[in-house]
């Protein structure tokens, strides 16, 4: 029996995906990868994290257009799978407004970090 879960997102960007795991403070491995389970069971991904549950990990795998998160939650005590994925998704809009911005012209002039989580930009659009 498989403990392995799949929580589907919106994530389509691996390069954001990856700043965003970064910023988390995770080190992320890319590549053909398998992720560790309940009994040492694997599964393929495309994006592994480790943590600090011997012997279990959590990955994203490509489904589709966009990124699932897989993992063998029975196994990981200190990382929430709803917290991660909030987390994650607020870094990962992060990088894809500051790529869309820099395209339009845009730079940041002040960005703000509030107790709620919530990150404030203002922005300037350089004119040549």
């Amino acid at each position: 029996m498989s403990h392995f879960t799949r929580i589907k997102t919106r994530l389509v960007n691996k390069n954001y995906l990856l700043q965003a795991l970064k910023d988390l403070g995770f080190q992320p491995l890319v590549g053909n990868l398998k992720i560790r389970g309940y009994k040492g069971r694997k599964v393929q991904v495309e994006v592994r994290i480790r943590t600090k549950n011997r012997g279990y990990d959590i990955g994203f795998k490509k489904s589709g257009k966009a990124y699932e998160l897989v993992a063998d939650w029975y196994g990981i005590k200190d990382i929430d799978a709803d917290l991660l994925m909030s987390k994650v998704q607020q870094r990962y809009a992060y990088h894809a407004v500051l790529n869309r911005m820099s395209e339009q012209g845009f730079e940041i002039v002040e960005q703000q970090s509030g107790k709620d989580r919530t990150i404030r930009l203002t922005v300037r659009r350089t004119v040549v």
